[in-house]
């Protein structure tokens, strides 16, 4: 890469490993005091879903918002904005308060996510975009892991960690703002829809559906589980920073493996492998080494599906509809990761809190089964038209607005 690249998007990368951070404490935060609190398990999964729901409106309304009135100060605007909400949870210690909160938080960060995409894009070349997203996305996913054991510096029922987050998100919007990037324009593209990308690959969407779905209950459930067994603030923390860095280092190897071999294998053999360990996690009731290792390496198998099932989906795109295509694939993870919390909610109360891990177990089943199914059935993809996997962030718009031009597969549509 680019000595002048590496210098001119430091001061992104700089501010996005703060925003990594405030986005890893804060969810984790939230479902811990929900807990301790004793908030309605309903009203829990659905503040968890409200996240989701601002997430998926701003990945949609942000590109208008920005040929209105510009990167800078919709920016700046929603950086204010994300570092309100997480005070006002704390003054406001009441359910849907924190509902209408938390969807205002999902609508700041995404709106921040494509912002600084879509810099990056514009100091960024075709030879390297994918280089520069994968390096993005590692360090938000490293920020967000790093972020669960901030949940030690301070408890949760004090003010301090709201405080230290809304100055974690002010702080990072000093060197993004101050960047010499030149701030690139939005273009429109026709929209593929979803029944058009079910037309070019069902196996692809049905992924997103079922990875997302997963990764969505993870995310806004996962503290909150722990906490139901009674562990302590540290061992939140624990097992909720190895889920996360299980889905950061194992993802790479998996992508590559798929790079060489069928996708659809390494997705069945990785849903396979999150299942047992699944099954072994649920029998598990206390902090230990074992369960920190277990629960790694199921997040590994679990969170890195969606790297795989995107590069899947794009593999089957002519070049023209991968970019307008990415919009479609963000509105059905945004759709799915809303009924994420909200469904894991209703099952706990029916089957119980040691039957979390089995509810994302007969997911990761049914998915392995279908991509097993597909192989078996279905003629393998020509290795001359795969592109290659980089690296996303499950329920997140990562990939939004970056694309390797280069690594684009040819046009193999009639």
């Amino acid at each position: 890469m680019p000595v002048k690249t590496v210098v001119s998007i430091w001061p992104l990368f700089a501010g996005l490993s703060l925003i990594g951070l405030a986005v890893g404490v804060q969810g984790s935060l939230l479902g811990v005091r929900a807990t301790l609190e004793g908030f309605d398990d309903f009203l829990i999964g659905l503040l968890m879903s409200c996240y989701f729901a601002g997430f998926l409106a701003g990945s949609l309304l942000t590109p208008k918002m920005i040929q209105r009135v510009g990167h800078i100060r919709i920016f700046a605007a929603l950086s204010a904005v994300a570092s309100v909400t997480i005070l006002i949870h704390s003054i406001y210690v009441e359910p849907w308060a924190w509902a209408l909160m938390r969807l205002f938080t999902g609508f700041a960060f995404s709106t921040i996510y494509v912002v600084s995409e879509s810099w990056l894009n514009q100091a960024s070349t075709n030879a390297n975009r994918g280089q520069i997203l994968s390096i993005y996305t590692a360090i938000l996913l490293a920020g967000i892991c790093a972020g669960q054991f901030m949940l030690n510096l301070a408890n949760p029922l004090d003010f301090t960690l709201f405080i230290l987050i809304s100055v974690m998100v002010s702080v990072a919007a000093v060197p993004i703002l101050l960047s010499v990037v030149i701030t690139p324009t939005i273009e429109d593209s026709d929209r593929v829809t979803i029944r058009h990308l079910w037309y070019r690959t069902p196996m692809g969407v049905t992924g997103i559906v079922l990875s997302q779905w997963v990764s969505s209950i993870l995310f806004g459930m996962g503290a909150v589980y722990a906490t139901k067994l009674g562990f302590t603030v540290y061992q939140v923390a624990n097992f909720m920073g190895a889920m996360m860095a299980g889905g950061m280092i194992l993802q790479w190897p998996l992508g590559k493996l798929s790079d060489m071999i069928d996708r659809r294998w390494v997705m069945g053999f990785a849903c396979l492998c999150a299942v047992g360990f699944a099954l072994l996690i649920s029998r598990e009731s206390e902090a230990s080494l074992k369960l920190y290792g277990l629960i790694f390496a199921f997040g590994g198998c679990s969170l890195s599906l969606y790297s795989i099932v995107v590069a899947l989906t794009n593999d089957h795109l002519r070049p023209s509809e991968i970019v307008p295509a990415s919009g479609t694939i963000v509105l059905i993870s945004g759709l799915t990761s809303i009924t994420g919390p909200i469904t894991a909610v209703f099952w706990l109360q029916i089957f119980g809190l040691q039957s979390f891990f089995v509810l994302l177990a007969s997911c990761l089943l049914l998915l392995a089964g279908i991509s097993i199914w597909r192989v078996l059935t279905i003629e393998a993809l020509p290795s001359e038209y795969k592109g290659q996997v980089i690296l996303q962030a499950a329920t997140a718009p990562v990939g939004t607005v970056l694309h390797a031009e280069d690594d684009i597969p040819p046009d193999t549509s009639p």
